[in-house]
C-alpha cells in the first residue's frame, strides 16, 4: 500500500499540474475534464474545461488532482508536499521554478541540522511545498 497525494485547485489544475510535471520531471498520465463526462449528472459544477480528475507520475509516486468549484474549494492546510530534488543544483532549479510568484515563503532555502538545504513555501497555485535535500547529513552519507 502506498499513499497518493491528491491536490485540489480553483480552476487552474491543468496549468498547475503541467507546471509541476515540467519542473519535477513528472509525466501527465491522464486528464478527464467536465466535457468528458458521459452525461450531465456525471459532471461537477463548473465549465467544460474544469478538470474532474488527472494524474501525474513522479518517480514511483502518483500525484492526482482536480479543480473545485468556488463553493467546494478550501485552501490547503495542515500538510506540505515534500520532495528531495536530489542535489543542491537541482534544489536551486526546482526552488526557483516552484517558488516564483509564491503566495508565501515560510523558510528561504538554508542549511539546517538535518539537511544541506531546506525550504518551505506556498506556490502561486496554493500548493504548500517543502524542499528537503539531506545530502551529506543523511545518516550513512559520504561527506
Amino acid at each position: 500500500m502506498e499513499p497518493t497525494i491528491y491536490l485540489f485547485f480553483k480552476g487552474n489544475c491543468l496549468e498547475a499540474m503541467t507546471h509541476y510535471a515540467e519542473v519535477l520531471g513528472g509525466e501527465i498520465m491522464g486528464v478527464f475534464k467536465n466535457a468528458d463526462a458521459p452525461s450531465p449528472e456525471n459532471r461537477m459544477p463548473g465549465s467544460d474545461d474544469m478538470v474532474m480528475n488527472m494524474a501525474m507520475k513522479l518517480g514511483s509516486a502518483i500525484i492526482m488532482a482536480s479543480d473545485n468549484s468556488p463553493e467546494m474549494y478550501s485552501k490547503p492546510q495542515g500538510f506540505y508536499v515534500s520532495v528531495d530534488p536530489g542535489s543542491l543544483e537541482a534544489f536551486d532549479r526546482v526552488y526557483e521554478a516552484l517558488a516564483k510568484g509564491a503566495q508565501s515563503v515560510g523558510m528561504e532555502p538554508a542549511e539546517t541540522f538535518w539537511a544541506d538545504r531546506f525550504a518551505m513555501f506556498t506556490d502561486k497555485y496554493g500548493t504548500p511545498w517543502m524542499l528537503n535535500h539531506s545530502g551529506s547529513k543523511m545518516p550513512g552519507a559520504q561527506s
